[in-house]
């Protein structure tokens, strides 16, 4: 437990450029307590004191603002930085050296039973608010981009960004021309559907007046 604890403060100073010391880490850092806070429930868990593992959870919820389920599985070096509002499910399992920002769920996608959140494998970043949903498996190296909603497997070496979330690179080359600053807004893509559909109303219904029109002046 004391080597996984040096590891998750090396952690720290390996991927965040603001950490100055490990007093102020140790001590200030709410992704770092949560993240202790689940080895000790998961263990709790594990032997099946399932009410004492969640108290445990909860608690560091309450405290750090990151509610992590204690039956969840991480790996080595997880790093949750800022934090607040991270929410980790009980099937959720996730690999080593995994970055995570705040915002993200690593959610269901209903009621059903079983192994219903996803698998994150190792070296992966997940971006502010990003949602990763049901029992998908996202690879090793893989980025989700922030703002994004994920909701099929993403292959290793990948790079996922918008709602529903697509694949732009893979193995580092780019296959979409999507980026984080050009992301498809599904407001504005509703609002444009609805313009045409009214323009081809509007068409239908000119039609329709000019053929009445006719009509009257043949009857004259």
């Amino acid at each position: 437990m004391w080597k996984l604890m040096k590891e998750d403060v090396q952690a720290v100073f390996d991927r965040d450029p603001a950490a100055r010391s490990v007093f102020e880490v140790v001590l200030t850092y709410s992704g770092l307590h949560a993240l202790w806070a689940h080895r000790v429930a998961h263990a709790f868990y594990k032997k099946g004191y399932f009410t004492l593992a969640r108290f445990i959870s909860q608690l560091a919820r309450f405290v750090t603002g990151i509610e992590i389920h204690p039956g969840a599985r991480i790996g080595r070096r997880l790093f949750i930085d800022h934090g607040s509002g991270v929410v980790i499910g009980e099937t959720a399992e996730i690999g080593d050296d995994v970055t995570i920002y705040q915002g993200v769920t690593l959610g269901g996608t209903g009621k059903e039973k079983g192994k219903r959140h996803p698998t994150i494998g190792n070296n992966v970043l997940i971006s502010s608010g990003a949602k990763v949903l049901g029992s998908i498996t996202v690879g090793d190296n893989c980025k989700i981009g922030a703002g994004s909603v994920v909701l099929k497997p993403v292959p290793p070496n990948s790079t996922v960004v918008g709602v529903p979330g697509r694949v732009v690179v893979q193995n580092g080359r780019r296959i979409d021309d999507l980026d984080q600053c050009n992301l498809p807004d599904p407001v504005m893509e509703a609002i444009k559907q609805m313009q045409e559909e009214i323009a081809l109303l509007r068409k239908e219904l000119e039609t329709v007046k000019s053929g009445g029109d006719r009509r009257d002046h043949q009857d004259l």
